[in-house]
């Protein structure tokens, strides 16, 4: 099912616009070759919005489109991996050309929430995005098995920049019952469309 844009417009102009006049800006990655951050991620830890708590089996997916926008597509089902499918396609926009690491991320014209990657593992096996406030950040694994030393690696990295790790929530990963998704994620080629709908 696809969600639609007006029920998250709320919660998501909240965290895009909210100040942090009291924090000292975030510092991202030195850089991120866009082409092989694209593809599949598995969402491993999130702060959850209104929209997307109780976040079981969720995934964000990244396509670099020819006018330069990243075509963005998240889904999860809520509380049980049979519960219907959640999907958003908000659009990311480069806003730092020289690092690639900060991006604005749309859901609803013209607003816009920052979307900082601040943690990106050598082999682009794991990343960490947050947002400058300090409230919300993503912990995001290639794998959807959790490698607990990568967890550790991205947790001292959101502590260190001031977040509190314990607030954030850990997404189950259970696809006996999701296995046609889960067929289609594995099987989809480099730099395709998610296209995947229920």
């Amino acid at each position: 099912m696809e969600v639609s844009l007006w029920r998250i417009f709320l919660p998501v102009l909240s965290f895009g616009l909210v100040g942090c006049a009291t924090h000292k800006p975030l510092a991202t990655v030195e850089s991120v070759d866009l082409p092989r951050f694209m593809g599949t991620w598995y969402v491993h830890y999130y702060s959850p919005l209104v929209v997307d708590r109780d976040a079981v089996n969720a995934i964000e997916h990244y396509h670099l489109r020819p006018d330069g926008r990243i075509a963005t597509t998240y889904q999860f089902r809520r509380s049980d991996p049979q519960a219907r499918l959640r999907t958003f396609t908000p659009t990311g926009f480069i806003y730092d050309t020289d690092t690639q690491a900060e991006w604005r991320m749309q859901f609803i014209w013209p607003f816009k929430a920052q979307y900082l990657i601040i943690a990106l593992d050598e082999d682009y096996g794991g990343t960490v995005i947050a947002h400058p406030n300090r409230k919300y950040a993503w912990i995001m694994h290639r794998s959807v098995e959790l490698d607990p030393v990568r967890l550790q690696r991205h947790m001292d990295v959101l502590q260190a920049n001031g977040f509190d790790v314990d607030s954030l929530t850990r997404v189950i990963h259970d696809w006996e019952s999701d296995a046609v998704r889960k067929a289609y994620i594995e099987g989809l080629p480099v730099g395709s469309t998610f296209t995947f709908r229920e």
